[in-house]
């Protein structure tokens, strides 16, 4: 097998060779079909994340070993299975969920693996899919995609259920009041497709990039809005009857947060799912004074992966952007991605 590396933060993955891998106990080996491109991926290969005032969460501290494979949205082929792999054979192809825990923690066994103190996830702490193969510890992993396209179906474990995760967490007013979505990068096409799907009334979406804008509209939002106008803040206000009741942003810098903060309404929700880095100072007597919640969402549990691919096999695949490349093309996809220049997801396919 072959795959590519990040050997050195910031420095171009490297193709490496090595043995292809062999099952033991509940083990999956899997022929990678399809990988998605996070933007998540960008700040892995930084090897930090920005957390305001000139510090940096950096990865190793949290227990990331280079080299490292990269790639946490895959589907594979099953090629091989371990002796105590049930419910799995050669020859299924597999959405792979790849935010795992250690499995043995209070968090784990309610099934929340993506919230173990102690990750073990694809792709960030563990071999992952920019790679023609690689292996999976348990078949609890494993998602049937039914008919699903596999460069469709690979996007869902990580733009796909973290969008998911995050309209959960404000579905009390989906159905009933407009939700503003703060950029229309990948994981915001998705959950505009997403919401659509989920029963929800309209999605105002603001975004500095007229390309992306434009993306947003054609996939549905009722109204578009400049993130870099002026009076970005009256807009959100005129289109929400006075302020949202809620607010996802998808970016995760400090202005955006901000934005979301003071375009909400008296009991609104502020969810923050982007990784983009900064800070954010908040008038702490908004907290009571507007019954203000600010929420993180990271990613999705087991559970909601599952009901993900319910809704979409019920509904229909999220009608987002997909461009696929070969494995061999992934540090252009990533710097392309960087670069802004990716409208919805990039997948590779080795």
């Amino acid at each position: 097998m072959h795959s590519y590396d990040v050997c050195e933060c910031g420095a171009p993955l490297q193709r490496t060779e090595r043995e292809t891998p062999h099952p033991v106990g509940s083990e999956i080996v899997l022929r990678v079909v399809a990988a998605g491109v996070c933007h998540s991926d960008l700040h892995i290969w930084d090897g930090y994340y920005d957390i305001g005032g000139g510090q940096k969460l950096k990865l190793q501290d949290r227990g990331v070993k280079l080299p490292l494979t990269m790639g946490h949205e895959n589907v594979g082929e099953v090629v091989a299975v371990g002796q105590d792999a049930k419910g799995v054979s050669v020859g299924d192809v597999r959405l792979i969920h790849p935010w795992m825990g250690c499995g043995q923690c209070v968090v784990c066994r309610r099934g929340e693996e993506n919230l173990c103190t102690k990750p073990c996830s694809v792709g960030i702490h563990r071999g992952g899919g920019f790679a023609t193969h690689l292996v999976v510890p348990h078949p609890r992993y494993l998602f049937d995609i039914g008919s699903l396209a596999p460069e469709r179906a690979a996007p869902l474990a990580c733009s796909g259920v973290t969008a998911y995760g995050a309209l959960k967490k404000v579905s009390d007013t989906l159905a009933d009041e407009p939700v503003v979505m703060i950029g229309a990068g990948g994981v915001g096409l998705m959950a505009l497709a997403l919401h659509r799907k989920m029963g929800g009334k309209s999605a105002i979406v603001v975004d500095i990039d007229p390309a992306k804008r434009e993306a947003a509209k054609a996939a549905g939002a009722s109204m578009v809005i400049d993130g870099a106008a002026p009076d970005v803040l009256d807009q959100i206000r005129a289109a929400t009857g006075g302020g949202a009741w809620a607010v996802i942003d998808f970016v995760g810098a400090g202005p955006t947060v901000k934005l979301g903060v003071d375009g909400t309404i008296k009991g609104g929700k502020v969810i923050v799912v982007g990784l983009y880095g900064g800070d954010v100072t908040v008038a702490t007597p908004f907290f009571p004074m507007k019954a203000l919640t600010i929420q993180g969402s990271y990613v999705g549990s087991l559970g909601e992966i599952a009901e993900l691919l319910e809704l979409v096999n019920a509904k229909g695949a999220p009608d987002v952007p997909v461009t696929t490349r070969p494995l061999d093309q992934v540090n252009a996809a990533l710097n392309d991605l960087r670069a802004g220049k990716v409208i919805g997801r990039v997948v590779v396919t080795p």
